[in-house]
C-alpha cells in the first residue's frame, strides 16, 4: 500500500502531492492494477489533511482512468504506469549517484534542480508533472 508524504514547503497544492505520488508508485509498480488504494480516514489520519483533499486526489486519479471507486469497498486501480520497476538497475544507479551528491555536500533542493535540468535536457518533448499540472493549483 502507498504511504503519501506531504510538503507543506513546496507550494504544490496537497491533492495533487497525493495525485503525483499515486502516479508515482503505478510507474516504479509499487501499485499494481487491482491494489488498493488507502481509505481516505487512513490518509488523513497518517497526513493530517482534509478529507475532501484526498477524495479530490482520487476523483482526479479517477478521471484519469487510473483508479476506480467501488461504492462500499474503497479505490482500487485500474492499470499500470509502470515502465521502471523500483529494483530496475536504474534505480539502483540512481540511488548511487544521490548519496555522492549528498556526500558532496549537495541539499535535497540542489539534487532536484540538477536532476529536472538534465531532464528537461534529455525528454525535451515530454512535459514534466510540474508543467502538466501548471495553473491548477485549487
Amino acid at each position: 500500500m502507498v504511504e503519501y508524504r506531504i510538503d507543506r514547503r513546496t507550494g504544490v497544492a496537497t491533492y495533487l502531492q497525493i495525485v503525483q505520488q499515486t502516479k508515482q508508485a503505478l510507474r516504479l509498480g509499487l501499485l499494481e492494477p487491482g491494489d488498493k488504494l488507502p481509505t481516505a480516514r487512513e490518509v488523513v489520519e497518517a497526513t493530517a489533511i482534509n478529507p475532501n483533499t484526498v477524495l479530490k486526489a482520487y476523483r482526479e486519479l479517477e478521471r484519469e482512468g487510473l483508479v476506480e471507486a467501488r461504492r462500499g469497498l474503497g479505490t482500487f486501480v485500474r492499470k499500470s504506469l509502470g515502465a521502471a520497476p523500483a529494483d530496475s538497475p536504474f534505480g539502483a544507479e540512481l540511488a548511487d549517484w544521490a548519496v555522492r551528491a549528498r556526500d558532496a555536500g549537495l541539499e535535497r533542493d540542489d539534487v532536484a534542480a540538477l536532476f529536472t535540468s538534465v531532464l528537461d535536457t534529455h525528454f525535451v518533448d515530454t512535459p514534466s508533472v510540474d508543467t502538466q499540472f501548471k495553473g491548477d493549483q485549487g
